[in-house]
């Protein structure tokens, strides 16, 4: 089975035939062991450091479907290599613009898009109410807060709706996280330990909905919550808005509470807060956990993973762009 690769050293990525070879660079400049990986098991690499590569590899990754994603040292993503295009429809395209142009049609899914999100999130919340957190009043507020979601007409005015829940459900987090302070959310830069996992697991999750939006024939940059920008891919933000509750929140809580994770994998480089070497191998490692993890899904009668849920939901948003099936946002059912 194909995995995420991830390279948190600066290093040189090469071909050996039908195989990567990875050389770590260490602070002295000396070279490290290599990493050996056939080119059959990788999906995708993650790089959290530097690295030497020249064409002919991106060339070789590109026709084997292996996309490269890029975070700076700051733990801010940068961009991707993604391979070329091979699903890319003009009518889908066409179709997400008519759709985005259209008010009351790009209302009706950025609408649905906080509704799911706001489900996931309650539905973290009532997990941990069940067992023992006193977690009721912020539940209701969110819940209020929630009815007004299908009163709202403009966009601004939806995501003012959605950042007041999201204000309440980040409240609750000092209830259900042991060790730790949330605080206030704070992004950029984050100020705390909390604050720095919600912004690094936030950016693991937007690459992966990128990375699921790609393998379909959905444009990333055209979307409906959030505005489309010359710089970002957009659409990736509004899919993560449903599964960062589900991917990112619930790899925080599980990591804090079992102390996986603790003061010393963070480190404070000037006025920020960031996990250092070994934390970030530690969230990843259980962020990939989360991804591999299987339900048993109602429509599809089968197990499936998280990771492809998110390819699943892109389906399910082509379908309705289409006019062929009206989108309902993923809500977990368990």
């Amino acid at each position: 089975m194909k995995k995420s690769y991830y390279l948190f050293n600066p290093g040189r990525l090469s071909r050996k035939d039908n195989t990567l070879k990875f050389v770590p660079v260490g602070e002295d400049g000396l070279d490290g062991p290599p990493r050996y990986l056939p080119v059959e098991n990788v999906e995708e690499f993650y790089t959290f450091g530097s690295l030497e590569a020249n064409s002919s590899l991106y060339n070789f990754l590109g026709k084997h479907g292996i996309s490269v994603h890029f975070f700076d040292y700051y733990e801010n993503y940068t961009g991707s290599f993604m391979p070329r295009e091979g699903l890319l429809s003009g009518r889908m395209i066409l179709k997400q613009a008519e759709v985005y142009s259209n008010p009351a049609a790009r209302m009706e899914i950025a609408r649905k898009f906080v509704t799911g999100a706001t489900y996931n999130m309650v539905k973290n919340l009532k997990y941990y109410h069940n067992r023992g957190k006193d977690l009721e009043e912020i539940i209701h507020s969110m819940e209020h807060l929630s009815t007004s979601i299908g009163k709202c007409l403009r966009i601004d005015e939806l995501m003012g709706i959605e950042g007041n829940i999201r204000q309440y459900y980040y409240e609750a987090f000092n209830l259900v996280i042991s060790h730790f302070e949330m605080g206030k959310r704070t992004k950029q830069p984050p100020q705390n330990e909390v604050n720095a996992l919600i912004s690094f697991g936030n950016m693991m999750c937007y690459s992966q909905c990128l990375r699921a939006i790609h393998q379909t024939q959905l444009n990333p940059t055209i979307s409906y919550l959030h505005s489309p920008g010359e710089r970002r891919y957009s659409l990736a933000l509004d899919l993560a808005e449903i599964f960062k509750p589900l991917l990112v929140d619930r790899t925080i809580f599980k990591v804090l509470n079992k102390r996986e994770i603790q003061s010393s994998d963070f480190e404070q480089k000037l006025n920020r807060i960031l996990l250092n070497e070994k934390g970030k191998k530690t969230f990843v490692a259980s962020f990939e956990e989360r991804l591999n993890e299987t339900i048993q899904h109602r429509a599809l009668k089968r197990s499936v993973s998280y990771r492809h849920l998110i390819r699943l939901e892109c389906y399910k948003l082509s379908k309705h762009i289409l006019g062929i099936e009206e989108y309902k946002p993923f809500k977990a059912w368990w």
